[in-house]
């Protein structure tokens, strides 16, 4: 069974030039796997992750066919009950820790908030779920964590925080936004094992979110390639290499290679009918 419908999803930006579409007709299923979305900057992945929260605030408008979460229609849903999924059944994991924690408010606060206030439990089982949340995203010293400020952690301890805040409450879909993007490759290696095994124990669903074919080629079980606001090509992960359309054909011989020549890589040959 499917935790996650979307048909036929348009985002539409009113602008003094008139409406731009960012996202036309993209449709996909998610059960409890992993669900890679790449392609370039500004082809409407991150949209389409945020529309599946309804995060997309005026002049943006969410219009779909059907977006259903586990039964449940996300379109006619009231924003109350939005705000009851929000977190608690799907979370949201964003690009840059940096802009998403709190530069104020120290790690502990920011992770122990939503406990308080959504599931009013006390300080002290607050604090709990907390560093167990952090201890989950291996975090050696969830002690030292919870009393930092966000600019004391690295770019990978941030990150990782981030993915703890997220899975706190449990969540059945956890939708990653570039979440290994500003990592070196060793940290990047953690993360991604960390959402692994989070799919596999909790039977979560995921959607990441990526520019990187390569790396959601290995990790990921299938994949969205978009372009200009629409998917092109669906296709299992690993049949990522035996891609048909000439977009991502052309995404995948601009990839640098271990022994290859040093000449400049070849520039993407784009085609109008791409877009239409």
């Amino acid at each position: 069974m499917s935790l996650l419908e979307v048909e036929n999803l348009r985002v539409t930006f009113d602008t003094e030039a008139g409406a731009v579409e960012a996202v036309r007709g993209v449709s996909f299923s998610l059960g409890r796997e992993r669900l890679g979305i790449v392609g370039e900057s500004g082809s409407g992945k991150t949209m389409t992750g945020r529309s599946v929260l309804r995060l997309i605030r005026p002049p943006g408008r969410i219009a779909a066919d059907r977006m259903t979460f586990d039964g449940q229609d996300l379109l006619r849903a009231s924003e109350r009950q939005m705000r009851a999924l929000r977190g608690k059944r799907i979370a949201m994991v964003m690009q840059d820790p940096k802009y998403s924690l709190n530069p104020v408010m120290k790690v502990g606060a920011q992770l122990t908030e939503g406990l308080r206030r959504r599931d009013r439990l006390g300080a002290n089982e607050a604090r709990r779920r907390a560093i167990t949340a952090l201890e989950a995203v291996q975090i050696r010293d969830p002690e030292r964590v919870m009393h930092a400020y966000p600019h004391e952690l690295s770019g990978g301890m941030g990150q990782r925080v981030m993915i703890a805040m997220m899975l706190i409450p449990g969540p059945d879909l956890l939708i990653a936004d570039e979440p290994t993007s500003a990592l070196d490759v060793t940290v990047q290696a953690e993360v991604l094992s960390i959402l692994d095994a989070l799919v596999k124990d909790r039977g979560m669903g995921l959607i990441f979110i990526s520019h990187d074919l390569r790396l959601v080629g290995r990790f990921c079980d299938r994949i969205l390639v978009m372009y200009a606001g629409r998917v092109v090509e669906e296709l299992e992960a690993a049949n990522l290499m035996q891609a048909e359309h000439p977009y991502t054909r052309g995404l995948l011989n601009c990839l640098p290679r271990i022994g290859g020549t040093r000449g400049a890589l070849p520039s993407l040959d784009r085609n109008a009918d791409w877009a239409v």
